[in-house]
């Protein structure tokens, strides 16, 4: 998938696809210009607004896909996190931890099962208690199988459901990593230090943080919708049942509120991820 980019000579809008490292190497389609962008965008982050974007445009089962694929992602990078922030309470060098960390994530690259158990053994150790929320039922298990594996056709309502629930789940852990985030962050400017350092001469570097669900949360001034309980009746007695509040208490309508809600804070800009070029200079079509 692309995403748009302007060209610091002209001005002139290109589209990029995304990479796996956050760094695209482009040649402007109007003027010719070389440069290089990075995005400082982490991958789960990335594949997040994939979903939501195949998802507004219609494309539940394919939005499902990378939904599940931004989770797993985010597991990695907890452990990355957790990892890089422990050596640096240590007063370990990052080069050297940073390292250590990529040698042994090797070994439980290509198996889900074993990344699972490093996230856990992670959360556990950072946070001093289990992470009751790896169910099948907390992680939505059942539902991405049958769509995966199964090839089961879901429904815009079972999908937006899906989403809120990872939604839910991410924004939690990051809001409990704080700035214990900015160390797994770290590493992607480290790749970007060794790229820029190689660029050749006459080649402009772009540093862009395009609009994402998380970063609506984090940086920007999208805040949680409260949960409530329902409001008592006037006069009523002890014991009565209560008229039901205004704010959300249920979990899973909690969930899907918040979802909906940093959706309508970013869901337009995650427009321009798709779709013709904007803001093209005169002349230059």
């Amino acid at each position: 998938m692309e995403f748009p980019t302007v060209c610091p000579a002209c001005a002139g809008e290109n589209r990029a696809e995304f990479t796996d490292s956050s760094v695209h190497d482009l040649t402007c389609a109007h003027c010719g210009a070389r440069y290089c962008v990075f995005l400082r965008k982490q991958k789960f982050e990335v594949l997040f607004d994939l979903g939501t974007r195949a998802l507004m445009d219609g494309y539940a089962r394919e939005a499902v896909a990378s939904f599940a694929a931004a989770l797993e992602r985010f597991f990695e990078f907890y452990v990355w996190a957790f990892t890089l922030e422990r050596a640096a309470n240590a007063e370990q060098e990052f080069g050297a931890a940073l390292a250590g960390l990529e040698g042994t994530w090797r070994h439980v690259a290509s198996q889900s099962e074993r990344q699972l158990g490093m996230f856990a053994l992670a959360y556990l150790l950072r946070e001093g208690r289990e992470p009751d929320f790896l169910t099948a039922r907390g992680l939505g298990t059942d539902f991405r199988n049958r769509v995966i594996h199964r090839g089961a056709l879901p429904t815009r309502a079972e999908v937006e459901a899906y989403a809120a629930l990872v939604f839910a789940l991410i924004d939690r852990l990051l809001t409990e990593l704080g700035p214990g985030a900015a160390h797994a962050e770290l590493a992607q400017e480290q790749v970007f230090a060794a790229h820029l350092a190689g660029l050749p001469d006459g080649v402009t570097a772009v540093f862009e943080e395009h609009p994402g669900m998380f970063r609506a949360r984090r940086f920007g001034g999208l805040a949680p919708t409260p949960k409530l309980s329902p409001q008592p009746v006037p006069g009523q007695v002890p014991g009565q049942a209560r008229k039901p509040g205004k704010a959300v208490n249920d979990a899973r309508a909690y969930q899907q509120a918040l979802f909906r809600q940093a959706l309508e804070e970013r869901g337009a800009l995650l427009r321009s991820f798709k779709g013709p070029p904007l803001n093209v200079p005169p002349g230059r079509e």
